[in-house]
């Protein structure tokens, strides 16, 4: 079975560098529609996962018109609390942001999550939609999400190939995707092998 895990295209919170997490419901700019229409290397599926959130199913809408979209409690963005909706210069002499800053991003966003909650929501989604996908007999399980869900997922499922924090080094950018080849050991899956796909230059 081969994981495509998918960031949503560029929003205008996106652009402007903000926390555009689980409560931020915000539409794909127009920038973000056109990076959505320019995907090309995605495999043509019957079905792809989805976040709850607009930007992640208005990103498969354009990527895979064809495809049922099936959305997924679970595997929306961080909740990212008081943090939402402003960037880090917005925050610079906010004492619980530099806090949380100072701590790796690890501990509770006031009003929000950890990232220990977080990883282990989106894993737990995850490992729902797999499951499910390996008993239809899917070969291609297209993942739809955001870019802290895929940080998450491969913190856990990719720990093998992991060669720096195991969290931040999973970045990607808007319409940016990992295909993962999984090996299964009983119930669980984990990584064996994966690429990088990039965004489209626009």
């Amino acid at each position: 079975m081969r994981l495509w895990l998918v960031r949503h295209g560029s929003t205008k919170g996106n652009a402007r560098h903000a926390y555009v997490g689980r409560s931020s419901d915000e539409a794909l700019s127009d920038e973000g529609r056109a990076q959505a229409a320019a995907v090309g290397f995605l495999p043509q599926v019957k079905r792809v996962y989805v976040s709850p959130l607009l930007r992640a199913r208005q990103t498969a809408e354009l990527c895979l018109p064809d495809a049922v979209q099936l959305v997924v409690a679970g595997l929306e963005e961080m909740d990212f609390g008081a943090f939402e909706g402003k960037s880090a210069a917005d925050l610079q002499d906010d004492a619980d942001y530099r806090q949380w800053v100072d701590g790796w991003c690890t501990g509770r966003c006031p009003g929000g999550e950890d990232r220990e909650a977080f990883v282990a929501r989106t894993v737990s989604a995850l490992e729902h939609v797999l499951a499910s996908a390996r008993e239809a007999g899917e070969q291609d399980v297209v993942v739809l999400a955001h870019g802290g869900t895929v940080m998450a997922a491969l913190s856990v499922l990719a720990s093998d190939l992991s060669q720096e924090d195991g969290y931040f080094e999973w970045q990607l950018g808007c319409c940016e995707a990992y295909a993962c080849d999984l090996l299964w050991e009983g119930a669980r899956s984990r990584v064996a092998r994966m690429s990088r796909f990039p965004s489209t230059n626009l």
